[in-house]
């Protein structure tokens, strides 16, 4: 993330007043894209430092199933020597969830009880994000490659299906890139990325002379700090928290008490602010050099899009391009905004569960 992510947050208040459940496939001409200021604008979500009430007395929506919200997490394994949270739940085939940017294994809580009927679930907390540890590495998009492809080897060890949202989208990607062998299809709900050519800092890098390295440089790092420290100070405020999230949830009848201390209850962790500024100031800039392109174009399993037609962050005409670079993908569009997992559960749930009937390696074994 560059300094440009300092922004303060947009918000997106075009709210769909006739909801509709129906699932439908529509042809879009437009183009748009994850940019960088998008996700530091989730990345404000997730520095919320300020813990709710304990009393979570929301009932579930839709009347689903719900994952218990268990404030000292499920199940932890160690990896690089750092801790990382997980849920492990149901019998059969995997699936793995990847939560996106400033979420955790929690945002999948109306996903995780329903699949597990059918199916074995697991939901993993990336580094630096929700239950698992605030470590302080650099983080770019292979740090979390290396560590759902460990998952995979090391807790799975088997033949799965990756499903991730918005961030959790492209590191499901780009894990199935370096797990061809165990990646047998994608799922991916309002996937970041992006088209275009990568970009290597290689090339670009120029000798710094001696009044940016000692002067302009150092000055422009406290001048990051002191804007990302407001930022960061800002959102420990529930009620901002609640409102971004209400900005991308169209229907924002589960923006609840559950989902709002499972974003700012994580960043309780005394690491949490430096994680912040180093997501925001490392990752947005060097994640520019792994695109869309590049990846797609070494997959070869199936893949799924379940995409939320109304998200103000990453619209529909990204699911179209991406079907028209891989023609190996199904599309399916909700009446829905960037997190259609938790916005309107019942219908990803049916989505992924019909897509993966289809697939002769996931079927469910009948007795």
């Amino acid at each position: 993330m560059s300094s440009s992510c300092a922004t303060v947050v947009r918000t997106h208040l075009n709210t769909a007043n006739n909801f509709s459940s129906n699932v439908k496939i529509q042809p879009y001409r437009n183009r748009c894209r994850l940019s960088r200021r998008d996700l530091a604008t989730k990345g404000i979500v997730a520095a919320g430092a300020s813990v709710l009430p304990s009393s979570l007395v929301s009932p579930p929506a839709q009347g689903l199933e719900r994952l218990p919200f268990k404030k000292e997490g499920y199940k932890f394994w160690t990896w690089r020597g750092h801790k990382i949270h997980y849920v492990e739940e149901g019998e059969g085939f995997p699936i793995v969830l990847i939560h996106g940017f400033g979420a955790s294994a929690f945002h999948w809580r109306y996903n995780i009880p329903e699949l597990a009927k059918k199916y074995k679930v697991y939901a993993v907390d990336l580094l630096g994000f929700g239950w698992s540890e605030k470590a302080l590495v650099d983080y770019d998009a292979l740090v979390w490659r290396d560590q759902v492809a460990d998952f995979l080897k090391e807790i799975v060890k088997e033949p799965t299906i990756l499903v991730g949202n918005s961030l959790g989208g492209f590191t499901a990607l780009v894990a199935a890139e370096a797990m061809p062998e165990q990646v047998v299809g994608i799922a991916l709900l309002n996937s970041a990325g992006q088209f275009g050519s990568p970009e290597d800092d290689a090339t670009t890098e120029t000798e710094e002379s001696p009044l940016q390295k000692f002067f302009i440089k150092p000055l422009k790092e406290v001048f990051q700090r002191v804007v990302l420290g407001f930022l960061f100070w800002q959102a420990k405020q529930p009620a901002r928290v609640e409102s971004v999230l209400k900005s991308v949830y169209k229907n924002t009848s589960n923006v609840d008490d559950y989902l709002i201390e499972s974003i700012t209850k994580p960043a309780d962790d005394p690491n949490a602010g430096e994680v912040y500024y180093r997501l925001m100031t490392r990752f947005m800039s060097n994640q520019r050099k792994y695109t869309l392109d590049s990846v797609l174009s070494k997959l070869s399993c199936p893949l799924l899009l379940v995409w939320g037609d109304l998200d103000p962050w990453v619209g529909p005409a990204k699911a179209i391009r991406i079907k028209e670079f891989y023609p190996n993908t199904s599309i399916v569009n909700l009446q829905a905004g960037h997190c259609p997992h938790d916005e309107v559960p019942e219908l990803v749930n049916k989505a992924l569960v019909d897509w993966l009937a289809t697939l002769p390696s996931t079927a469910p074994q009948t007795v």
